[in-house]
């Protein structure tokens, strides 16, 4: 199907910077044309979506760490499931994510990669964010770093059953969480970057000298900066610390309030700067849904008060939106929305490889796109061309 349309009004976030009252055309699932001086003028047959002055058109958010949302997960291993995930995500403004997989049973592993990977075949019937590959988080990790990921199924890091599930997945594994102190740990980070697959230190209880020597080969990644890792400490930087004093490791923030600290998210700002910071949310099929008892990889979560914990009091992924994410960054960290923009899209997009078609507004790039107004809130979320999620319900169209 083709979608051809001009959106025109608003403020704009381009690869060249912020401009108000541009205009953007898309044809046939591309951004075909962008004006930063105002509307062009259109032919009889371009059909113009007009909106508010007071709104931005941003890039597509692109989540590399969500579990799930509205009462579905990754591992429940059901093309159903996985298309909820993606058709409730664009109301944040999410065009494309990693679903993400839990330190489980390898069996259950195994069938949720088989999931992704044959709903993604018939992925042009769903109706929603794109899956652009997986997010293997654990069960190569560090027990005494597990959080909420379960003890009883963490495996020691071991290529030959990782070789086994990226089968599986039809190579869309993307990204691994892992824990590069753990016997074998080294050689399979050579092994993923060899592959050409983000190495992601989390979950993790790696020294200084650990972490220096996974960056060495090959780790370029931190999952949830602070969370589930040994802790800065001024004589042992540990994960964190490491990770804030070594450029090569971009660091995924769960911006919340909850997981980080507001001042901790400034500083780390100040510290990596937007270029290296990755906005997540590591959201579970609480989001969207009402406070209650959910399950997360076989355990019970109890969402209340914002918060979604373990009954040992630890913390179990969020609810969080991205777009909310975008807001508190801005808020907690002082950062321009052209920054913020870098973190929610253009960062993962490069991370994981697909920067040259998603991650920024340019000509000839899929036309995924996440219209804000002033408050962060989404109004308009369209994937490929395609308006997926429209706020107001039918867009002031002039033609």
């Amino acid at each position: 199907m083709t979608y051809s349309y001009t959106l025109t009004g608003a403020k704009m976030i381009t690869e060249e910077g912020l401009f108000h009252n541009g205009s953007l055309t898309v044809t046939d699932r591309k951004i075909t044309a962008i004006s930063t001086e105002g509307s062009s003028k259109l032919s009889d047959q371009m059909k113009e979506i007009n909106l508010p002055a007071n709104a931005t058109v941003l890039p597509g958010f692109i989540d590399l760490h969500i579990h799930g949302a509205n009462g579905s997960d990754t591992m429940d291993a059901t093309p159903i499931d996985l298309q909820k995930i993606a058709h409730t995500i664009t109301k944040e403004g999410t065009t494309s994510f990693l679903a993400t997989t839990i330190t489980q049973d390898p069996t259950n592993i195994k069938k949720a990669l088989q999931n992704v990977a044959a709903t993604v075949q018939t992925e042009s019937n769903m109706d929603g964010a794109k899956v652009v590959g997986i997010h293997l988080e654990g069960p190569f990790i560090s027990a005494p770093r597990a959080g909420a990921q379960p003890l009883q199924h963490i495996q020691k890091p071991t290529i030959s059953q990782f070789q086994e599930w990226l089968e599986d997945s039809k190579q869309l594994i993307k990204l691994v969480t892992y824990a590069p102190e753990e016997e074998g740990g080294i050689d399979f980070t050579s092994y993923l970057h060899d592959k050409g697959i983000v190495a992601s230190i989390g979950h993790s209880d790696a020294t200084f000298t650990q972490v220096k020597e996974a960056i060495d080969a090959g780790a370029t990644h931190v999952t949830h900066l602070y969370n589930g890792m040994r802790g800065f400490h001024h004589r042992e930087p540990g994960v964190a610390g490491t990770a804030l004093s070594s450029p090569e490791l971009f660091v995924e923030l769960i911006v919340d309030g909850i997981h980080v600290h507001p001042d901790i998210v400034k500083a780390t700002y100040y510290t990596k700067s937007a270029d290296k910071i990755i906005l997540i949310t590591d959201s579970i099929r609480a989001k969207w849904l009402e406070e209650g008892i959910y399950d997360l990889g076989g355990q019970q979560v109890r969402y209340a008060d914002g918060k979604a914990l373990l009954e040992n009091g630890s913390l179990a992924g969020s609810v969080l939106k991205m777009n909310d994410a975008v807001k508190n960054m801005i808020q907690f960290s002082g950062c321009t929305l052209e920054e913020a923009s870098i973190m929610a899209s253009q960062n993962p997009a490069k991370q994981i490889g697909i920067f040259d078609h998603k991650g920024s507004i340019a000509l000839g790039k899929d036309a995924d796109l996440t219209v804000l107004d002033e408050n962060y809130e989404v109004l308009l979320t369209i994937c490929e061309g395609k308006i997926v999620y429209d706020k107001r319900g039918v867009m002031n169209e002039n033609r």
